[in-house]
């Protein structure tokens, strides 16, 4: 885990380091992962980026981003799903909403394994996966191929 302890810090660093800056800089899902890590989650920035980066790469346990927009559209929040990846402002989800689109079960495993009850883990869920799903979809709409594997992602990160 220690490349996503590192990609965790560096996206801590980015644009959220003071208040000068707030027209440039990285922005985005870097500002939100620091904010995360001030809420005294330490190293859980790290585990909670990984989990969002393995729903959204083809590779990952979730089936990658069209698997995820169908749980979405099966809830009924498609048109939310839809806002994150087209070039509009993004439609907030409730951590209410992340519980129908996950269910109990799935929301329960994630946030033992997070260290968080299920109410943060859907509240953070909540903030980091309509951004990264809009972070990784900067055209407005979704890859044929999907987003990529895991180390495509990563790399992603990495160049922003």
């Amino acid at each position: 885990m220690g490349l996503l302890d590192t990609l965790g810090g560096i996206l801590g660093g980015q644009g959220g380091q003071g208040g000068a800056g707030g027209a440039g800089g990285g922005g985005g899902l870097g500002d939100l992962m620091a904010q995360l890590g001030q809420g005294g989650q330490g190293g859980g920035q790290a585990a909670l980026l990984n989990m969002v980066i393995g729903m959204l790469a083809n590779d990952g346990q979730g089936g990658g981003l069209a698997a995820l927009m169908q749980k979405f559209q099966a809830a009924g929040m498609g048109e939310q799903m839809n806002s994150w990846v087209g070039s509009g402002q993004n439609q907030p989800v409730s951590p209410e909403q992340m519980g129908q689109v996950f269910g109990n079960d799935q929301m329960s495993q994630m946030a033992e394994r997070m260290g968080l009850s299920t109410g943060d883990l859907g509240a953070q869920m909540a903030q980091v996966l309509p951004q990264a799903v809009d972070h990784f979809t900067p055209a407005g709409q979704v890859p044929e191929g999907g987003l990529g594997n895991l180390g495509d992602l990563l790399g992603q990160l990495m160049r922003r």
